[in-house]
């Protein structure tokens, strides 16, 4: 079993921000991405990154694409969940994880994250682990557009290994859940955590399949949706069911957990949260409305990958 290389990984990982920038920057040609590198110490815990966020553009209201690498000596409690043995050990994190928030409610938000976590216990060799995944969340659902994730998802997968796709939807599925909502955040994708496979080789090549496959599942959606005409109505609900997003990540999302535990970044770890949102009480969908599918259909679990577009 090959060392990891954290230099390695490093290099790619901020190579894969800067390249998804670019393609971002593609649709918003009167816009640049406000960078933001910062390098920091907060008592035992140190780091540096660059945020990188477009804000009030043509297409997207915001887009937060950050890398960032911390050190400490005590890894936070949402990382030891399913290593309470490596609890008070030291650690290195590093990880690119964006979330877009387009203007057009036809144009669904997405979430991307690839991580890499090495850990020195107190006594015994050192671990680590590798993270991440893409979701979708549509306030409009259409079938072609979950097949075409879904379909790219599994790609991302398969690179690596036959079977690898079907437990990430699973994972993904089970992860973006709102308890107190019953109810999924969105149609979901694939998701893994403390995985490190045959070795540090196949797992890095992981992410990076996972990473490269990313704006190849998310630009054809763009592209169909970008132009679409859309009514106040629908740019409420798409307000309304923005508040699922901000819940989950302030409530449930492990990410957002470790950076606040870790003394991370505060500007860097919330620009996430989309830059509009409502909450309207005790409403539900007319019978029969588009916004009604999105429940009945979009944020049910699916089989997308085996479902041809009508």
């Amino acid at each position: 079993m090959s060392d990891p290389n954290l230099n390695l990984v490093r290099s790619y990982l901020t190579d894969l921000q800067e390249l998804i920038c670019s393609r971002i920057k593609r649709y918003e040609s009167s816009k640049c991405f406000i960078i933001d590198d910062w390098d920091r110490k907060i008592g035992s815990s140190n780091g540096a990154g660059s945020s990188r966020v477009l804000e009030d553009g043509q297409i997207f209201e915001k887009v937060g694409i950050n890398f960032s690498d911390v050190q400490g000596d005590r890894l936070p409690e949402s990382a030891t969940t399913m290593r309470p043995e490596l609890a008070g050990a030291s650690f290195q994190a590093m990880g690119v994880s964006l979330v877009i928030h387009p203007l057009n409610p036809h144009v669904p938000t997405t979430h991307m994250n690839v991580r890499f976590i090495h850990v020195s216990p107190n006594s015994g060799q050192a671990v680590w682990w590798f993270g991440g995944g893409f979701d979708l969340t549509p306030y409009y659902g259409y079938d072609e557009d979950a097949i075409h994730w879904h379909q790219n998802a599994k790609i991302a997968c398969d690179r690596i290994e036959p079977n690898l796709y079907q437990a990430y939807k699973k994972a993904c599925d089970d992860y973006f859940y709102l308890p107190h909502r019953k109810e999924a955040r969105g149609i979901g994708g694939i998701f893994f955590d403390d995985i490190s496979l045959d070795g540090f080789d196949k797992s890095f090549a992981l992410i990076q399949s996972v990473g490269d496959q990313f704006m190849d599942a998310y630009e054809p959606i763009i592209e169909r949706r970008k132009d679409s005409p859309f009514t106040d109505a629908q740019r409420q609900f798409q307000l309304y069911r923005r508040g699922r997003y901000v819940e989950f990540n302030l409530v449930y999302d492990r990410g957002t957990l470790f950076g606040l535990q870790s003394n991370g970044r505060t500007e860097s770890i919330l620009m996430s949260l989309p830059p509009k949102v409502r909450w309207d009480y005790n409403w539900s969908p007319k019978v029969g409305s588009q916004e009604a599918l999105l429940y009945e259909r979009f944020l049910q679990v699916q089989d997308w990958v085996s479902m041809q577009a009508e």
